[in-house]
């Protein structure tokens, strides 16, 4: 029998796997831009950041953009940091506000803050990063700063959404296969009723 630490352990393996499946299917959102392309890949996240905490949540996503790098071979080590700042910003806002206001206001706020920190952050990581290693201009990764604001506030934003109408419905069954027995499985999913 596996222990609680365990079983914690690899259900956020499982989770990550499934941000790394669902990032495979994926599409433009702007047709002028067609290399931004919105996945689903980061709703496993703020499960597991909702469910087990900010820690969690970040420790998926970097299993996700290291796996994600290996299988797809995109961008090596710079993509993996730029998708792991990407959705990293994401889970850590969203979570640290649901886990410090564990109610339906703030769950809705917490996926708020998260949708407005990775629409901040991610221009700024293209604008440090992408001149220096993918030869752009600074000029030219500016032009293209109104198009990174607009893509990662919907993609947040399409994450968020989705995330919030799914998270009541499985977050009782994660936290009961983890608990350590059937009385904590019980008690966790009560304890849900009340909260999203």
């Amino acid at each position: 029998m596996m222990n609680q630490k365990t079983r914690k352990i690899v259900m956020l393996g499982v989770l990550a796997s499934v941000a790394v499946l669902l990032s495979l299917a994926n599409w433009p959102i702007f047709p002028s831009a067609p290399h931004l392309r919105f996945e689903t890949a980061d709703v496993p996240v703020l499960i597991a950041g909702f469910a087990f905490g900010p820690g969690a949540g970040l420790l998926v996503t970097f299993i996700m953009a290291v796996l994600m790098a290996a299988i797809t071979g995109l961008d090596g080590a710079v993509g993996a940091l730029m998708h792991f700042l990407s959705t990293g910003s994401l889970v850590l806002a969203a979570s640290f506000v649901y886990r410090r206001y564990h109610t339906l206001g703030g769950a809705i706020g917490g996926l708020l803050a998260g949708t407005v920190a990775q629409t901040l952050v991610m221009p700024l990581v293209n604008l440090a990063i992408v001149p220096i290693i993918y030869g752009f201009s600074r000029e030219q990764v500016v032009g293209m700063l109104p198009i990174l604001f607009a893509f990662n506030g919907v993609k947040a934003g399409l994450s968020s959404i989705i995330t919030f109408l799914v998270y009541k419905r499985v977050s009782w069954l994660l936290k009961g296969l983890v608990a350590e027995n059937k009385g904590n499985r019980i008690t966790g999913k009560i304890q849900e009723t009340s909260t999203p």
